[in-house]
């Protein structure tokens, strides 16, 4: 990339940790008036509205005639199955648990990559991926007073992991193929139709089809899921296959954790909940290691290209 991709692919990635940071704050808003299965439902419904008006106003366009939609409907597939076992596992275990295991996708997301992609890290690069994560996972350790592991729900968790980061790879290795703004709409149309349908059922075996619009009573629930919806289903996937496109999987994935800082951060600074010196010492840590990540890259390639321009100016001599 040259100096001005980077730093719109930079000042994405930035956007896109706030985006997913806050997004606390509009699940804490919506898990008192609804149940995890109808905030997804909604979420969905509010990406899927916001879609369809930018392709309506032409704001979006989708040109998907004559391109193969298999690895399309691989890509979504496997975002929506890191929705649907993550809901799964934290059904069966903590959010603590769930934090500390999603802290490790940046590490999927580099197997995954090495293999289908060959895009192999230095000893550098996987320092500074062990950095941000361990950070993460300590700063999540430090702020529990509790911590018991559930296995089944551990499994289901592990498994989403590895969905995420396939599907994370899977938005690089599709990104000449298709636009972000293609690959988003994908993601929302399936989770819209997966999500409804699963209500569908849960609604007509349990006899609460009529709980469908129940949390609309609320509008701060109308105002969180919109938030979740559009920023963060919408928007947010619309970064990820943008940063993908642009950066190594490992890169653009290890940002999931710089978001996941900024959520503990911002529960102190926005909710009023502690905020302790760990917290602070472990996101330098995580900034640094995703900094040190992005430069090393970077400095390996400057290194090639000027062992090239050596070679070429002796082959000439």
């Amino acid at each position: 990339m040259d100096k001005t991709n980077q730093i719109k692919a930079y000042s994405a990635a930035i956007f896109f940790s706030v985006l997913v940071g806050f997004s606390f704050l509009g699940i804490k808003t919506c898990v008192p008036v609804a149940n995890s299965l109808q905030i997804l439902v909604h979420r969905y419904n509010f990406a899927f509205l916001a879609l369809a008006i930018l392709i309506v106003f032409r704001i979006a366009k989708l040109g998907l005639r004559g391109k193969p939609k298999k690895n399309l409907i691989l890509t979504a597939g496997f975002y929506i199955g890191f929705m649907i076992l993550q809901v799964v596992g934290l059904y069966f275990s903590t959010s603590i648990e769930g934090s500390i295991i999603f802290a490790i996708v940046p590490i999927f997301a580099q197997i995954i990559a090495a293999v289908f992609l060959g895009e192999r890290a230095t000893f550098r690069q996987n320092l500074f991926v062990c950095l941000t994560v361990v950070s993460l996972i300590l700063m999540i350790l430090a702020g529990s007073s509790d911590i018991s592991f559930h296995l089944s729900g551990i499994i289901f968790l592990v498994l989403s992991s590895i969905s995420m980061a396939a599907s994370n790879v899977f938005m690089r290795y599709v990104r000449s193929q298709y636009r972000p703004v293609e690959i988003s709409a994908a993601i929302i149309v399936g989770g819209c139709i997966v999500f409804n349908l699963a209500f569908l059922v849960y609604g007509l075996s349990t006899g609460k089809m009529n709980t469908y619009f129940e949390p609309y009573q609320h509008r701060e629930f109308i105002i969180a899921v919109a938030y979740l919806g559009i920023g963060c289903i919408l928007i947010s996937a619309q970064m990820m296959s943008y940063l993908l496109s642009k950066m190594a999987a490992v890169k653009a994935t290890i940002f999931g954790n710089v978001s996941t800082a900024i959520s503990i951060v911002a529960g102190a600074l926005v909710l009023g909940e502690p905020l302790h010196w760990y917290h602070i010492v472990c996101t330098v840590l995580i900034i640094t290691g995703v900094v040190g990540l992005s430069f090393s890259g970077q400095r390996q390639k400057e290194e090639v290209k000027e062992a090239e321009n050596e070679i070429s100016i002796s082959d000439r001599k």
